[in-house]
């Protein structure tokens, strides 16, 4: 197994994973949420969502969609999107690729346009790798697929016939992101220090208390 065939994790912890960071991206503007509601009165339904403490094998949830290639090309592509550094695990350090394929596999709407976009993104980056260098995207060296990656980018393609390759990356540039910041281990290099257990509250300081006119409103 090389560096890019990488082991699924247990699919109950990657679909919890692909719930969480959903209701997190759906937060990223005012407008997309006013665009899903909108969507929500007239798409067609898609189903029940899969008990996931209580599935337990694979047939239990939505079939996976990405293809052996497709995969290992995702995870080179994780790669070059967040890598490790130092004692910082990278997007394949904390299994991106498997939030990401879970993702494109889903059953819902948002899901399902991603399906089309990054499938098609992903074997036009094989293919284009072998017309570049003459190998898979996965086994072509770190330089060019760096060299490729650059390509891609938004900076790099407007206007140009890597439009189409363009729009892929920023998408798949974006869910390499919310997945990884939404593990333990994205928060920690965010700073995040959320969901911690005080063992005491002292109320908030007195400065602060006081600029807001509260000292003898509020008694903590």
């Amino acid at each position: 197994m090389d560096a890019f065939d990488t082991p699924r994790m247990d699919r109950r912890s990657a679909i919890k994973w692909i719930m969480a960071a959903g209701a997190g991206a759906a937060l990223l503007s005012r407008g997309r949420l006013l665009g899903a509601a909108a969507q929500a009165r007239t798409a067609k339904g898609y189903g029940t969502d899969p008990d996931v403490m209580k599935a337990s094998k694979p047939g239990d949830y939505w079939p996976l969609t990405l293809t052996p290639a497709e995969r290992r090309a995702a995870a080179a592509l994780c790669d070059i999107v967040l890598p490790a550094e130092g004692a910082v695990p990278g997007a394949l350090g904390v299994g991106v690729p498997d939030f990401l394929d879970e993702w494109v596999s889903a059953p819902y709407p948002e899901q399902a346009s991603d399906r089309t976009l990054v499938s098609g993104g992903l074997a036009w980056v094989d293919a284009e790798s072998r017309r570049r260098f003459g190998s898979a995207y996965a086994d072509a060296s770190a330089e060019q697929r760096a060299t490729l990656a650059a390509a891609m980018s938004p900076e790099a393609a407007d206007g140009s016939e890597m439009a189409a390759p363009s729009a892929f990356f920023r998408r798949f540039r974006d869910l390499t992101a919310i997945g990884y910041y939404t593990t333990p281990d994205g928060m920690k290099d965010l700073g995040y220090v959320g969901n911690v257990p005080l063992a005491t509250f002292d109320g908030p300081p007195a400065d602060v208390v006081e600029r807001l006119g509260l000292t003898d409103e509020v008694k903590w």
